[in-house]
Parts: structure tokens; C-alpha cells; sequence
């Protein structure tokens, strides 16, 4: 068993990482971290826990006093600002962080402080941290797992956003084949439930104005843009241009990501319909956790609803001369929780499925 510890449990998220690792068969939770709900019983702040878990709060102090002697492994659920501040010391004391955070998503330093208005406190650790998307970043995560298991360093992961986790898969296949056209952008239109927003509630997600709303926000400015753009790019080898806007539903928990992305020249001359849908069963083929969906197929976020299973649905359109893909995921199990306990089961050279059944 290794210890584990979630800082800022409390949370949707949090509480989310905490219902998937009560029930790990490797991860023993050992600890979570709550500064506003200290002293306090879980099942007291979510009723669901009770005769589950006998694990109270505690403040994030005491989880960093001496965490190398106790805890493997940190979970940190932590607003952005304050990741970036916990993760140093953690790090020192040899033990390995999953950040869900944001603060070491974005490579430069410059780019973080453009997109979150203030200066990285660590930008030493931006080119230490792995993104946490195996599907595209697997070799990786495995390279710091091999470190990690020869006692040479503590891993950080960086967990993706929700968004850019959901449009970086409808993304993916068409991306690395190398299909999309280099001088258009590709244009994003995702729809994410209320808990995306965080356990804070703001007059935007207020029972009384969420319930039988949708709404776009933040067009040209949301802060999963630069991540999105910063993967695709990567991926495409070349700078990618994305035009992202995020939406809110009147949902609990759900996300669904659609992405048309116009195809070069070259490609438009051999594409069809059913090429796409067999590059995208192909990419897909040995992935335990993404589905691609039968031809003419578009995924449903009730699908995928408490789990870490994406599905994905692909479309061609020969008129426009453009793919449409679509992938649906629950923003705190894929887009979230779930993908980071996937991630540290790679870390720790688990069954990368281990303690996230469908």
C-alpha cells in the first residue's frame, strides 16, 4: 500500500479524488485537508462518506509538516496561486505531487502570468512537471515513474484542465496525422456543468440563474486556451490557432467538447467519412479509457457520467472541408479526479485502470 494524502479535499474536486481513493486497492488515504473545514468530520461536509471513511480534516500545515515520513503521494486540490506554493516543499521532502491545479499546466512562465494575471512563484519546476494526459503524454509519465521508483527524484504532475482534456481527445487523431490545414484555426465550442466553477458559489452559478440557462462566457478570454493551444501545438509540431468558447449548463457534473478543425489541401483530396472514423478507431484501439463511438455517432455526457471514460464521435464534412469531432467526459472524472488517480497509477507502475472501474 502507499500513503496518500488530497490537500483541499473539501472541494467538488477533492471530495471527487477522495470517493475514488476510499475505494483504491493500492492507495491507502491517509490524509485530506481542508484549512476552512479543519477539525471536522467528512461525512459531516458530505453526508455521502458516512459509514464509509472515519477521516476528518486537518489544516494543509499539518499535512506538509513532515509529509516525507508519511505520505507517498500528494493529491493537491488546491485553487491556482496556491499549488505553486505547496508543491516546493513537498517536493524537497521526496514526495510526488498530482497537481490538479493550474499553476504548472503552461510551459513559460511569461504565458502563465498574460493568462492568471500575476507572476509564477516556482517557474523552475514548469519544465519539471508532465502533463497528465496519458493518451498523449504515456512514454512520459512512465519515464518519471521509473525515476521515481529508483529513488532518484519526486514526480510532479501537472492534471489538464477539463476543457483542454476533453477537446485535446475530439482533437487528437486528425492533429497527429497531420491532416489539419496550418493557416486556419481551429474553432472550439464546449459545454461544461455548474461544479466546473468550484464549490464557491458566484452570482453566475446561483441556483436561480444556472436552472434552465445556457450560456457562453468567457469568449476570447478563458484561462484553458493557452493549454489547449499549447498541446495541439506540440502535438502538431507548429504553432495551432484556437478559437475556444466555453458554455454553462444547467448540469450537476458533464462536459461535452465539439471541434471543427478544416483540413489542408492534401488531406481534403483522400478524405471521406469513413477514413476518419477508422483513424480515430485506430488511435483509440488501445486506449482503456476513450471510446470512439459508431460512425455518425455524437456522445452524450450522461454517458461517461461519474467515471473516467471519454467518448468520442467524429464527423466529415466534404462541403466545408472540415472534421467535426466531439468528446464527452465528467469534468470531475476525466476532466479531473479520475485522470489524476489514472496518472498516479502509472506512477507508481500500477494497472493503469486500477480503482476506476466503468
Amino acid at each position: 500500500m502507499y500513503k496518500v494524502a488530497v490537500i483541499g479535499a473539501a472541494g467538488f474536486t477533492g471530495a471527487e479524488a477522495v470517493r475514488l481513493l476510499l475505494a483504491h486497492p493500492v492507495f491507502s488515504l491517509s490524509a485530506i485537508s481542508s484549512n476552512n473545514d479543519a477539525d471536522k468530520p467528512l461525512a459531516s461536509v458530505y453526508p455521502y462518506f458516512a459509514g464509509r471513511t472515519e477521516l476528518s480534516f486537518c489544516s494543509h500545515e499539518a499535512v506538509l509538516d513532515n509529509a516525507g515520513r508519511h505520505y507517498d503521494l500528494v493529491f493537491l486540490a488546491v485553487p491556482h496561486t496556491a499549488a505553486m506554493k505547496i508543491a516546493p516543499p513537498l517536493l524537497k521532502q521526496g514526495v510526488s505531487i498530482v497537481d490538479l491545479s493550474a499553476d504548472f499546466r503552461l510551459h513559460e512562465p511569461a504565458v502563465y502570468e498574460s493568462w492568471y494575471g500575476l507572476s509564477h512563484t516556482a517557474p523552475e519546476l514548469l519544465a519539471k512537471a508532465v502533463y497528465g494526459l496519458p493518451e498523449v503524454f504515456r512514454s512520459a509519465l512512465q519515464e518519471q515513474a521509473a525515476l521515481r521508483a529508483a529513488g532518484q527524484e519526486a514526480v510532479l504532475v501537472a492534471n489538464p484542465g477539463c476543457y483542454p482534456t476533453a477537446s485535446v481527445l475530439a482533437a487528437l487523431p486528425v492533429i497527429e496525422a497531420g491532416f489539419a490545414d496550418s493557416e486556419s484555426t481551429i474553432v472550439i465550442n464546449a459545454i461544461s456543468g455548474v461544479s466546473g466553477a468550484g464549490k464557491t458559489p458566484s452570482e453566475t452559478t446561483h441556483f436561480c440563474t444556472a436552472n434552465e440557462n445556457l450560456n457562453a462566457y468567457g469568449a476570447t478570454t478563458h484561462r484553458h486556451t493557452p493549454e489547449i493551444a499549447q498541446t495541439l501545438s506540440g502535438l502538431a509540431k507548429r504553432k495551432v490557432a484556437v478559437q475556444f468558447t466555453p458554455h454553462l449548463a444547467p448540469l450537476s457534473r458533464g462536459m461535452v467538447s465539439t471541434v471543427a478543425i478544416p483540413l489542408s489541401k492534401d488531406a481534403s483530396q483522400t478524405a471521406t467519412a469513413e477514413g476518419m472514423q477508422q483513424l480515430y478507431e485506430k488511435r483509440y484501439a488501445e486506449e482503456p479509457f476513450v471510446q470512439v463511438l459508431p460512425a455518425q455517432t455524437m456522445p452524450k455526457s450522461s454517458s461517461v457520467a461519474y467515471g473516467n471514460h471519454a467518448q468520442v464521435g467524429v464527423a466529415y464534412d466534404s462541403s466545408t472541408n472540415m472534421v467535426v469531432a466531439s468528446c464527452a467526459i465528467d469534468n470531475l472524472g476525466k476532466g479531473a479526479a479520475a485522470q489524476a488517480v489514472q496518472c498516479a497509477n502509472i506512477l507508481f507502475g500500477l494497472d493503469e485502470t486500477a480503482g476506476l472501474a466503468l
